[in-house]
């Protein structure tokens, strides 16, 4: 049961094309995360040290009014006793007109926690607040005392702002006066430098997610790149593949049309005129044993049987040529000392074979391939080369197969002068091609003059012990 559909399944180019663009996207995808990392966290470093900044330009200021409230009454405060009341209300006179901006005011908390100065909001005046909190649970008036105790100090909290009634974070600088027993303080209100601050982070984001933008865009137009390459390659390829498939479907029904002409001129040339002699002999015993010359009977049978046995020997080279039994039977290396030892014979070349045994260990497809470009390299000696020595070696070894046919005739012409590969040479390059070997062919001219083709098959193609042994056993059967 198919559980996803055909329709669903990736076909080859579609597999490529995922192939080149995933890791595209997926390294688009890291720089992205990685860009926003980096960009927030320096962005967050600036933006804390400009948070930073503004508050201490802030303290800075409240520092500022603190010091002049001081000068303000400094004289009073320091020839005054303890207990001159009069010194005092004067300068909670002083520093209840210190007002500024639309927030800014000056407090004053005895160390009881009692208010004494508040003149945004006066309702604070004259009333004990020790225990006071903020909407965070951060206490505030006891924490007055105990700067103002320690000498001075800074504390951050939440308190209602007079213009708007609102609440909102505020830093106050306390200043303590240890003979009257007072904290004296002002605050500002950071509402300007938080917002600044998240302005700040929203401008961060706001850049992150442009840089988004940015990768996302140039990882699309990378994408569409890699996939109009895609498509100008497969497309290119599929009519080079479509024009080789053509050139090598004419190629095969050329091969085979001249394979028939070759077959139909050996019946025509060999096999019907020995058969048309036989007839004639037969024709002829008929006529002499018709008119009962008994005596001269035998001269035409002789030669008809002659005639009819070089026939039959005929037809067994043709079927040899064409699918020779013995591959089949006894494998490739008593076929190639076959076709060697025929080839001596018929052509009178010195031929010399020689093999290690390979205990038929080769696939069908490989011994096939080894033999044709074995028949097709001794034709083409026999009709070129114009050799008087031939020598084949067929060995197995660590890395495959190796078939090497050597011979001392004129050799190749120069590359130059050839009208590009002939088409035994490209027959045997297509035939180890297909089985993944390869084919090299090495010749010279002049006094050293020969040609050697080397082929090499790889391991692949040699079958394991004990299958060459039950495919041997299954031929015998």
């Amino acid at each position: 049961m198919r559980l996803i559909p055909d329709f669903l399944r990736p076909n080859y180019a579609q597999k490529l094309s995922l192939l080149a663009t995933l890791p595209l996207i997926v390294a688009g995808a890291a720089i992205a995360v990685l860009v926003a990392i980096q960009s927030r966290a320096l962005a967050e470093r600036e933006i804390k040290a400009l948070e930073q900044q503004l508050l201490q330009a802030k303290k800075a200021e409240l520092r500022n009014y603190v010091t002049q409230a001081r000068n303000g009454f400094s004289h009073i405060y320091g020839l005054a006793a303890p207990d001159d009341e009069e010194a005092k209300e004067k300068v909670t006179q002083i520093l209840s007109a210190m007002i500024y901006d639309r927030d800014g005011f000056f407090f004053v908390y005895d160390y009881d926690g009692t208010n004494l100065v508040s003149p945004r909001q006066t309702e604070y005046i004259n009333k004990n607040w020790r225990g006071l909190t903020d909407s965070r649970g951060t206490p505030v008036v006891d924490e007055f005392i105990h700067l103002a105790r320690q000498g001075a100090g800074w504390h951050t909290f939440m308190w209602e702002k007079p213009s708007t009634g609102e609440e909102a974070q505020m830093v106050a600088y306390v200043l303590g006066l240890q003979d009257w027993r007072w904290a004296i303080g002002t605050g500002v209100f950071i509402d300007d430098v938080l917002a600044s601050v998240a302005a700040s982070r929203a401008e961060v984001e706001t850049r992150i997610r442009r840089t988004f933008y940015y990768i996302g865009g140039i990882t699309l137009f990378a994408l569409g790149l890699v996939f109009a390459s895609g498509m100008v390659l497969n497309i290119r390829e599929r009519r080079l593949a479509d024009a080789k498939l053509k050139e090598l479907t004419q190629r095969v029904f050329d091969a085979q049309e001249e394979e028939r002409g070759r077959v139909a001129r050996e019946l025509h040339d060999g096999i019907s005129q020995l058969l048309v002699g036989v007839r004639y002999a037969l024709d002829n015993a008929r006529r002499r044993l018709s008119r009962g010359d008994f005596d001269h009977v035998d001269a035409p049978l002789n030669k008809g049987i002659s005639h009819l046995g070089t026939a039959i020997t005929e037809v067994r080279r043709i079927s040899r040529d064409l699918r020779p039994g013995v591959l089949d039977d006894l494998g490739l290396g008593p076929a190639l000392k076959a076709l060697t030892d025929d080839f001596a014979t018929r052509t009178g070349i010195e031929t010399r074979f020689s093999t290690v045994v390979f205990r038929n260990r080769l696939d069908a497809d490989a011994k096939i391939a080894l033999y044709r470009i074995a028949q097709e390299a001794l034709t083409n000696i026999e009709r070129h080369a114009e050799a008087t020595e031939v020598s084949m070696d067929l060995r197995g070894h660590a890395r495959g197969a190796t078939m090497r046919i050597t011979d001392n005739g004129r050799g190749l012409p120069p590359v130059q002068d050839r009208g590009g590969p002939g088409i035994g040479l490209r027959n045997m390059q297509e035939r180890i091609e297909q089985l993944d070997g390869t084919l090299r062919i090495l010749s010279s001219r002049g006094t050293q003059s020969g040609t050697v083709i080397e082929v090499l098959l790889p391991l692949s193609h040699l079958l394991p012990p004990g299958d060459a042994a039950n495919a041997s056993s299954k031929r015998v059967s």
